[in-house]
């Protein structure tokens, strides 16, 4: 049968529509609700918020603004696990990184590493670790420079690493977990002894320098 070609092209146009509608609908990700988000990190159910994919990133990033300081260290722990970037939940965690709160401002330094690979981060864990007044919280931002900067690129990694070798000549309990950092980094000490004689201290941090020198040549 004849159709008149204005006849055609509409139900072309219609069906074409049509089809997109529905494209659109099978793509689109159900939302996100709080609440279940909010029971899942109750119970650390991690397995199921990373089944939920990182829609759900920016509803904890919500929850965790208006949250507790007790459920706070239980999304951050979330973040931690889930180790997926997020400027939300960067944005949101880099306001508790000098709690007075201990065990808030350890679950923050340990996760922001995983959540971020912005140069904030790897500035505020150095100054945490050469400056806080609290020697856990030093320590503990010298294991998250060493193990949880996740998402650093080899060129950002040259700013941990340039940071770490600087601390060397700082006081005797930050230069020995600046050293402890760095090994973990790089597989390396150079000899450097954080108790020795500071002409020797001096020469092995030389060393290092010129190491990192290299480093960046490389890349």
């Amino acid at each position: 049968m004849w159709f008149p070609f204005w006849i055609s092209r509409s139900c072309i146009a219609f069906l074409a529509l049509l089809t997109w509608s529905l494209v659109l609908k099978l793509d689109a990700s159900p939302a996100v609700d709080l609440n279940t988000v909010q029971t899942m990190v109750a119970a650390g159910k991690i397995a199921e918020l990373k089944a939920l994919g990182r829609d759900v990133l920016p509803v904890m990033a919500r929850l965790y603004e208006t949250a507790a300081l007790a459920e706070r260290t239980r999304i951050a722990q979330s973040f931690y696990a889930l180790g997926w970037k997020s400027a939300e939940a960067k944005r949101v965690l880099i306001k508790d990184v000098h709690t007075p709160n201990q065990q808030l401002r350890l679950e923050v330094q340990w996760a922001l590493g995983r959540v971020s690979n912005d140069d904030e981060v790897v500035t505020v864990l150095l100054n945490n670790m050469q400056n806080d007044a609290n020697p856990l919280f030093r320590d503990k931002a010298a294991c998250a420079l060493a193990s949880d900067q996740i998402h650093l690129t080899e060129q950002q990694k040259v700013r941990l690493f340039a940071g770490l070798i600087q601390a060397l000549g700082d006081s005797k309990p930050v230069r020995r977990i600046a050293m402890l950092a760095l090994q973990i980094q790089t597989g390396q000490t150079k000899g450097f002894n954080p108790d020795g004689p500071v002409a020797e201290r001096d020469a092995k941090i030389r060393e290092w320098k010129q190491w990192l020198e290299e480093y960046k040549s490389n890349l």
